[in-house]
């Protein structure tokens, strides 16, 4: 579905009308890049009972969203996971290569999002994650915390939401705190072994353990677990 040939964006002013409140003038800007024009019209009209955040455009495309990032600097891009998994990644890692701080934070939203798709878009540079099912005050609550300038992640991203308390970071074994650091950083269990000078059979054994330990399942869980742990990810309460 295209969006009309009108143009390739769509730019709402801030005037408010007597049955919306108004808009401040610190409000912060939102831009949607989605493959359906509706959804994009559904955000507008969700963030006109939102004073403190104001809908700014609407691209159809990543060459056009990353446009509006260069150009019109908005606080906030929400970006559909439609368009692609790799291509979010190489528009991601473009922004990043351009060598200027990026001013935008991006939200990756889709229909659904794995564990390791959210490390991943979180590791290129992506500030929150959302899935579209969420509801207004989720939704609001990303668009706030990312345009604040951090970063911010649906519980329900989590395979396992039954998991038990944490365990303390803490009391994991220095090893085991080793081999945590590594997963965190993306690396495979081969890989790990390289670094600390050990076998990749015991590199397995350290994981099931910290498994054991955290209650967490998966090295993408874990790796995201341990985010959230650090204050690098907020999640709703």
């Amino acid at each position: 579905m295209n969006v009309p040939a009108k143009g390739s964006s769509t730019t709402v002013t801030g005037t408010a009308t007597a049955a919306e409140p108004a808009v401040t003038e610190s409000a912060r800007s939102v831009v949607i890049c989605d493959t359906q024009p509706v959804t994009a019209e559904g955000i507008r009209n969700l963030l006109r009972g939102t004073p403190d955040l104001r809908f700014l455009s609407a691209p159809d495309s990543l060459a056009q969203a990353a446009e509006v990032v260069r150009k019109q600097r908005p606080d906030v891009l929400i970006l559909d996971k439609s368009f692609g998994i790799q291509a979010i990644l190489d528009w991601l890692g473009e922004l990043q290569a351009a060598g200027t701080p990026l001013h935008t934070g991006i939200v990756v939203w889709g229909v659904s999002v794995t564990e390791a798709e959210a490390l991943r878009f979180l590791q290129a540079g992506a500030r929150g994650i959302l899935r579209k099912s969420a509801g207004v005050p989720a939704v609001i609550a990303c668009l706030r915390t990312v345009a604040s300038g951090r970063s911010w992640m649906e519980d329900c991203v989590f395979r396992d939401s039954s998991r038990s308390e944490r365990y303390p970071r803490s009391e994991l074994t220095s090893r085991e705190q080793q081999v945590l650091e590594l997963v965190e950083q993306g690396l495979k269990n081969k890989e790990i072994a390289g670094e600390l000078g050990i076998r990749p059979g015991t590199v397995k054994i350290h994981l099931k353990h910290i498994f054991e330990k955290t209650g967490v399942r998966g090295r993408y869980g874990l790796a995201l677990n341990s985010l959230r742990d650090r204050g690098l990810v907020s999640l709703p309460a």
